[in-house]
């Protein structure tokens, strides 16, 4: 396929507007930029069209395809929620609005959305307030590490340190070192979650908090989490729930009452929102009573006739986060989302994903390494240390599984898994979607097995085949891809 660059032709326009004079038309570039014309392509109306039109069909997602992506839940979204985000009244919305004379807030329905959401976030995760200012979970991670620190210097604590365990997500010690804490690293033990004793000898006055998955990222449920939040706690250490993975534990039971004190959320990955393509995202912060104080301003509060306004009077708080309310849009979708589900298909949404992964795992254990055969959350982490043998690494099984029509599942993470391969099969696939993906995974286990070349050589199927990805990621050159017309491109 020719870049949209490439099938230019030199004068061809697809619109035109009047200068400002009346006076003859004028190309659309030149009139924006009041000078020298812009290196745009030239073509019409239709070119432009079947162009966008031809790359669509290109395109992979959700809508078209099952996205086995371990760790980031990329399921479907019902498109209800999108309907609900366009509502005129809602999506005319400016953030700019003034506010009336004696400080009274406009946007009233905006606002009621806001502080709902808030409650009902609040009791599924048992926290006691949200703030939905943070654009993104990494975001959220950062403004938890915000309220972290902003707690411990209140109460004059030198804290210096923040737990992470060895099978988080990057972002964790990124956010906590970007709040400006040591990252201590500590070990999981052989069944998968984080040992105990190795948590008992990190801690010390120093320590801050820990920051845990829960679920964690190999899909495990740590059974003795509430003994491990008692042990942070016993140095005034707070716990941070990454809620990444809240899809295995949503309506069954809540991050505050097992020992959190501070609560993201990703509801682009569990609440009805766009995930992927970069965005938009949103990652709200729930916290427990003591550190509502600490959550970013400014706070809606509702007044004893039901409206609302905003309070700005928080000498505690960690100040802004992100302009207005972050993004309002995602938040709209992810409470019109609870309030279709209601009560009981919240809790269908995890039981669903729970029975989808451990399905996956069953029916897949004999052709993969599973290091760790017990009973999985919402996904399930397989070693390819066996096809590895023969020559067939975790990224060919991937690249093999694009040539059967399947986006590669998430490969080589968590680090503590060789050769790892992490699915997610979220609570939105069905049986069948589920039986062909793992008789493709079948398929392509025999043929590394008898015959390792035929896995080795994929992807065949795509515009542009094997790449050198080391270049790829260093030096990329997407107008020599698009000018490719070969599928064996090496």
């Amino acid at each position: 396929m020719k870049l949209i660059f490439d099938k230019s032709v030199p004068g061809r326009r697809g619109i035109r507007t009047a200068d400002h004079a009346g006076g003859a038309p004028v190309p659309i570039d030149k009139k924006l930029l009041r000078g020298e014309p812009a290196d745009l392509p030239e073509l019409s109306e239709l070119d432009v069209v079947r162009h966008f039109t031809e790359l669509s069909r290109k395109n992979y997602g959700v809508d078209t395809g099952f996205y086995p992506l371990g760790s980031c839940t990329m399921k479907y979204n019902p498109k209800a929620a999108d309907l609900v985000s366009r509502y005129p009244g809602f999506a005319d919305l400016h953030p700019l609005i003034p506010q009336l004379p004696g400080g009274e807030v406009m946007v009233q329905g905006a606002l009621a959305v806001l502080k709902e959401t808030d409650r009902l976030l609040s009791e599924i995760c048992g926290m006691s307030a949200f703030t939905m200012q943070p654009l993104a979970g990494a975001h959220g991670e950062l403004t938890g590490a915000m309220i972290i620190a902003a707690y411990h210097k209140h109460k004059g604590n030198a804290k210096t340190t923040i737990l992470i365990p060895d099978s988080a997500h990057g972002t964790n010690p990124a956010s906590a070192a970007i709040a400006g804490y040591d990252v201590k690293t500590v070990a999981s033990n052989a069944d998968g979650v984080i040992d105990a004793e190795a948590l008992r000898a990190a801690l010390d006055d120093s320590v801050a908090g820990m920051m845990l998955t829960c679920p964690n990222t190999l899909g495990l449920f740590n059974r003795h989490i509430k003994e491990i939040a008692d042990l942070v706690h016993g140095v005034d250490g707070l716990m941070y729930y990454d809620g990444a993975n809240l899809n295995a534990l949503l309506g069954q039971c809540r991050p505050g009452e097992i020992g959190f004190d501070i609560v993201h959320l990703n509801l682009h990955k569990t609440f009805a929102t766009p995930h992927g393509g970069g965005g938009p995202g949103a990652g709200p912060v729930g916290v427990v009573e003591r550190l509502v104080d600490f959550l970013p301003t400014s706070v809606i509060r509702e007044r004893a006739d039901g409206s609302y306004y905003l309070d700005y009077d928080r000498p505690r708080s960690v100040g802004y986060v992100a302009p207005f309310y972050g993004n309002f849009a995602i938040v709209l979708r992810a409470y019109a989302y609870i309030l279709m589900l209601g009560r009981e298909g919240l809790v269908r949404v995890s039981e669903n994903a729970v029975l989808n992964a451990n399905y996956i795992m069953a029916r897949l254990k004999d052709r993969y390494d599973l290091p760790y055969d017990r009973l999985c959350m919402h996904e399930c982490v397989f070693s390819a240390s066996r096809q590895a043998a023969g020559g067939v690494r975790a990224l060919n099984v991937a690249k093999a599984l694009i040539d059967r029509g399947f986006h590669p599942m998430t490969v080589y993470f968590p680090l503590t898994v060789p050769e790892a391969m992490m699915i997610e099969p979220t609570e939105t696939e069905s049986k069948e979607t589920l039986d062909a993906f793992i008789e493709a995974m079948i398929e392509i286990a025999d043929q590394a097995e008898n015959d390792p070349e035929k896995v080795l050589a994929c992807p065949t199927t795509t515009p542009v085949g094997q790449l050198d990805e080391t270049l790829a990621a260093r030096k990329p050159d997407v107008a020599a891809l698009g000018r490719s017309e070969s599928t064996d491109d090496r």
